[in-house]
């Protein structure tokens, strides 16, 4: 066994919905939180499992920040505990700090630091952390927040900003990044709720984005809000995106869910995409992988060899016969989606190009599939050596909620394709069940009439397992997915009913068969 398979994380691999815009937990569903700590060496592809002692108590929603100071320091802020049953839950306001030269965990005690919250965003600024934003949830009521604090990590003292300008928003599980320049931080997105009657809650996702810009010399500085509007092609809206700086002062997005919520329900449509945010430039365009380009000229080349012959013969045949004007109708895309048509007249032929462009839609069809992740959200990113990291997160297939254990890495040079690290490993995956209450021990005697009832359906059900397409010798999960598309597409529809979108219900039926073909 590889150190890998037998050190990495151990993750929760199905429980039920939680608050995905929060990055939370609901406090009436089977909760499991955790303070381990892992660590991943990339040059030997290993987890390392922390065995330092006295950590933070367990805790989810946090903040963690790497900083250069004193050796190297981890520093965690808030975040909120919540029990398996939903009895307990509580917002941390503490501050711990990791110090790698010493191998000590360290609660630092600040007085006028923010309140107890999660949700919240945290980031280095020069020789400071900014908190920003976050929320705080009792039995009772709920309450999200737009303020800005900053910890010293000279003084180790808080102080709270008062920016000048227009602030975002209230808002949780926004993306806080620094400027290159070190005298900002850029807020982009979020999710906030509030309470429209007694016992209604609507939620928005927003979308804007922020600048908060410090002046002046330290000791003595100014910040100030102002909003941004970026240029090119923008992410449409979502929640539990992922979020990470690269090369040149450009930001990666990954994926994320935008939530479709009615009164007693809450679908979401998950995403596996990629976009880039120029900071210099305030500019958004999308991340496509260009993949591999040296096997596609591998098959090109191979391709002009064996035509060679029938091309010569051909171009012999065509110089004899009389060519005609040939009329060239290209379409043009602006940025702003106008659709030019523009027509051209050739005098000579255009053979030889239009052989080159049918050579290369060949090219790209006969290309494999690229590898990538599959959608999700609440992923963690982080850029390395120009390399782009992305760890777990969460999908759901009907009721169910997945949460991921699997590893990729991106070179953000390339841009060509997903590399896995360590792949998804459905035998891991256990179902956490609801947490006990009054009404479920009502729903358990009104089901003991129908316990042979369910017996059967159990049965039925192992049987209908069986019958799954079977994964044939030598093929991929592209393939497989292709091949048995149809058959998941109806075992979707028929657990999510008849009123379940096609789109949500084609997503969930590619999901079902590859859970299945890994677990072959």
């Amino acid at each position: 066994m590889s150190a890998l398979s037998a050190i990495s994380p151990e993750s929760i691999q199905y429980k039920f919905r939680d608050c995905i815009q929060n990055n939370t937990f609901q406090p009436d569903c089977g909760t499991y939180l955790y303070n381990d700590l892992f660590f991943y060496n990339i040059r030997k592809n290993t987890w390392v499992k922390s065995e330092i002692p006295n950590p933070p108590p367990p805790r989810c929603s946090h903040q963690a920040v790497v900083v250069p100071q004193g050796g190297g320091q981890l520093w965690v802020f808030g975040g909120e505990f919540a029990s398996p049953n939903g009895e307990q839950f509580y917002h941390y306001k503490d501050l711990w700090v990791l110090h790698f030269a010493t191998h000590t965990w360290e609660n630092i005690k600040a007085p006028g630091g923010p309140s107890g919250r999660s949700g919240h965003r945290m980031v280095l600024s020069k020789k400071q952390l900014l908190v920003f934003g976050g929320f705080h949830e009792s039995t009772r009521d709920f309450i999200y927040y737009n303020d800005v604090y900053s910890f010293s990590l000279d003084t180790f003292s808080w102080s709270r900003l008062s920016p000048s300008g227009s602030a975002p928003s209230p808002r949780s599980a926004c993306q806080m990044t620094s400027t290159p320049d070190g005298m900002g931080v850029i807020i982009y997105g979020g999710y906030s709720k509030v309470r429209v009657k007694k016992d209604v809650e609507k939620g928005t996702i927003h979308s804007d984005m922020f600048l908060l810009k410090r002046e002046g010399k330290d000791g003595q500085e100014k910040w100030s809000w102002s909003r941004l509007n970026p240029s090119g092609s923008k992410p449409p809206p979502r929640s539990g995106f992922s979020l990470a700086v690269g090369p040149a002062g450009r930001a990666v997005l990954f994926g994320g869910v935008c939530d479709e919520e009615e009164e007693e329900s809450l679908e979401g449509d998950f995403y596996n995409d990629l976009y880039l945010y120029d900071t210099v430039k305030n500019r958004w365009f999308p991340g496509v992988l260009r993949g591999n380009k040296t096997e596609k000229k591998k098959r090109r080349r191979v391709k002009k060899d064996m035509a060679e012959g029938e091309e010569a013969e051909r171009e012999e045949e065509e110089a004899a016969a009389p060519q005609g004007p040939t009329e060239i109708i290209k379409e043009i895309v602006t940025e702003d989606g106008t659709v030019m048509t523009i027509k051209e007249v050739i005098p000579g032929p255009q053979v030889q190009e239009e052989e080159e462009e049918e050579e290369e839609e060949e090219d790209g069809s006969a290309t494999a599939p690229l590898i990538e992740p599959c959608p999700r959200s609440s992923a963690m990113a982080t850029v390395r050596q120009g390399k782009l990291y992305l760890y777990g997160g969460m999908f759901e297939v009907g009721d169910r909620q997945f949460t991921l254990n699997d590893f990729y890495c991106l070179d953000l040079h390339k841009m060509d394709q997903w590399e896995v690290l360590v792949e998804m490993d459905p035998k891991t995956q256990e179902w956490l069940e609801e947490s006990e209450s009054e009404d479920d021990e009502e729903e358990e005697e009104e089901a003991k009439g129908a316990e042979g009832e369910e017996e059967e359906s159990e049965e039925e059900s192992e049987d209908e397992e069986e019958k799954h397409p079977a994964v044939q010798e030598g093929e991929t999960v592209t393939d497989y997915q292709n091949r048995t598309e149809q058959y998941w597409i109806g075992l979707a529809r028929a657990n999510m009913g008849s009123d379940a979108k096609d789109k949500k219900v084609a997503k969930v039926a590619l999901a079902m068969a590859k859970v299945f073909y890994e677990d072959q």
